[in-house]
């Protein structure tokens, strides 16, 4: 049986840019790819940040009312009071009571403005993953145009782009 030999090169090999071209291309990608997962991680986090803050703030609303409802109760107790001394006693637990309230209130308070704060940290990060994304997207497509152009014109607005990309990306990572 006759060999048969197939020739599946198209010059490729000739052309030693649009090798580094395409190599360039997929670190591209793979930066794209880190960037996008890291912005998606982030908005993630700041949505649970959110969340949890929500949480806490009912919550102190909640000590709050508490708080509220045994002063009330403590002065319609001590205007309404036949027995003084008993009036006394459950007036002074009215008024711990509050005590308490008030300051597991100011406890609750701190974390959600904690939680906050993370919330928009998440946030700020998330948008400056984003931004990288964007400038890596735009780099990957122009350094792409080159396989149709022929162009190296577009691999330097690509690379440009991506730098610019990379460096965004990173100062979110870092921030």
């Amino acid at each position: 049986m006759a060999e048969v030999e197939i020739h599946t090169a198209h010059g490729a090999s000739a052309d030693s840019f649009a090798q580094a071209v395409g190599i360039l291309v997929g670190i591209l990608g793979v930066l794209l790819a880190v960037v996008t997962i890291l912005s998606h991680r982030e908005h993630t986090a700041a949505v649970v940040h959110k969340t949890e803050a929500n949480d806490q703030w009912a919550y102190y609303q909640a000590k709050k009312i508490r708080q509220h409802t045994a002063e009330i109760g403590a002065g319609v107790l001590a205007a309404l009071a036949t027995d003084s001394k008993k009036a006394e006693e459950v007036g002074a637990k009215f008024s711990a009571d509050a005590t308490r309230y008030a300051a597991q209130a100011e406890d609750i308070q701190k974390d959600a403005t904690r939680k906050d704060s993370q919330s928009v940290h998440a946030e700020d990060r998330a948008a400056r993953f984003d931004l990288g994304e964007g400038f890596l997207e735009l780099g990957l497509v122009m350094t792409s145009l080159y396989f149709l152009a022929h162009r190296r014109f577009f691999v330097a607005l690509g690379s440009i782009a991506s730098v610019i990309g990379t460096v965004i990306g990173a100062l979110g990572f870092f921030s």
